[in-house]
């Protein structure tokens, strides 16, 4: 699966969507950073929707299920309410949210963070994707792929959010449970390294006269990888992308730039990473006699999803005799924005082995099935009234 943020294939996948939707008779709108909408209107228009959904976008060797599952799950749940005849008292809402894997721009959940208005939407335009193009005229061109589907303001009141998605862990799995309750979602920051040092002959060039990028970020990544997850269980660092210039057998490197992924549940701890990562790559340059640039990309903080969506969902399991636990994600999702305007929670189900961002994620049908009937009857109770606080 390689369906990146706003690329033909994403394209394509919206189109479907749209289509689909046309076909039952919803309504259809996107707003002007191409989240796409699809509504089933409800008995009181003066109420503010519920919102359900997740996102189309993969990874470049991505799973089918990640985002894409919670997306097709919620339309499900509009069918479902279309298929018996349903009034509800507030409107539903399907929601698919713009990049939220930040795999081709970065940063990820430009979507959600627009939609609450935390996304700087006018600076991402002349942000280059991976192979170049531009986020701007790739945002033109998805939302006029879709004439149908009008286009309103970035940001509308909702009632709540709730987000079905793969679990990309192993713990439901390994427990036997075939949900899990989000509580909350652990904090983030991505940061882009750049070292810059001279290009010289492999063959000719002696050490003590090598400025050596790739020697410089090899030292620092192994000097963290060794002191950060060892120390903490909850701790997460990952280099996951690094581009070498000039890209020679046999050229000594002028520039190396990498990025760092770090994660935990409590924030302090978050920041103490940060600041040992930023440390260690300026001490590793200085010791290659290198110059060295810091950016960061990404900072979410950790979240605490709504206590009474939590309760929602727990009493939509119990109605419906399905064992449940509650954790925290180690993932972030578009949930976690959202959760700053609005009442919101997740719904996890187990995928095979915990693998996701992979070709062979996998979900069964019978866990797709469970987290579905979960999310229309929590879907229904929100719709219904079910009393949640302010977020």
């Amino acid at each position: 699966m390689n369906r990146q943020a706003l690329s033909t294939e994403d394209r394509a996948a919206r189109k479907r969507l749209a289509e689909l939707a046309a076909g039952r008779g919803f309504s259809i709108h996107q707003d002007a950073v191409a989240n796409l909408f699809i509504r089933r209107d409800g008995s009181n228009p003066s109420l503010p929707p519920v919102l359900i959904g997740s996102h189309l976008d993969s990874q470049p060797t991505g799973g089918r299920f990640d985002g894409a599952l919670g997306t097709l799950s919620a339309f499900e749940v509009l069918e479902a309410l279309e298929d018996a005849g349903v009034i509800t008292e507030r409107a539903v809402e399907v929601v698919s949210w713009t990049n939220e894997e930040g795999s081709r721009f970065s940063p990820g959940c430009m979507g959600s963070m627009a939609f609450v208005d935390v996304g700087d939407i006018a600076g991402w335009q002349d942000i280059r994707g991976v192979e170049g193009a531009r986020f701007g005229d790739e945002l033109a061109a998805t939302l006029n792929a879709l004439p149908e589907a009008r286009v309103q303001p970035i940001g509308h009141s909702i009632s709540a959010f709730v987000e079905v998605h793969i679990e990309q862990g192993p713990v439901l799995e390994r427990a036997g449970v075939p949900i899990g309750i989000v509580t909350g979602v652990q904090g983030t920051k991505w940061l882009e390294i750049t070292f810059t040092g001279e290009a010289a002959h492999a063959g000719t060039t002696p050490l003590e006269f090598r400025k050596d990028p790739l020697a410089a970020a090899i030292t620092a990544i192994a000097r963290l990888q060794q002191a950060v997850m060892p120390a903490d269980p909850l701790a997460r660092l990952t280099v996951g992308r690094m581009t070498v210039e000039p890209s020679s057998v046999n050229v000594i490197p002028s520039k190396v730039t990498f990025t760092i992924d770090i994660r935990h549940p409590e924030e302090d701890v978050l920041a103490s990473i940060e600041a040992r990562v930023i440390a260690e790559c300026r001490a590793s340059a200085e010791d290659h006699a290198l110059d060295a640039h810091i950016e960061k990309r990404f900072d979410m903080a950790p979240g605490t999803f709504d206590a009474a969506i939590v309760d929602v969902i727990e009493n939509a399991c119990e109605s419906l005799d399905i064992p449940r636990m509650k954790l925290v994600s180690g993932a972030f999702h578009d949930a976690l924005f959202v959760s700053r305007v609005a009442p919101a929670a997740m719904i996890f189900v187990p995928c095979r082995d915990g693998i996701s961002h992979n070709e062979s994620e996998f979900v069964s049908s019978e866990n797709i099935e469970t987290g579905a009937k979960v999310l229309l009857q929590t879907a229904l109770s929100l719709a219904q009234g079910a009393a949640v606080k302010s977020a």
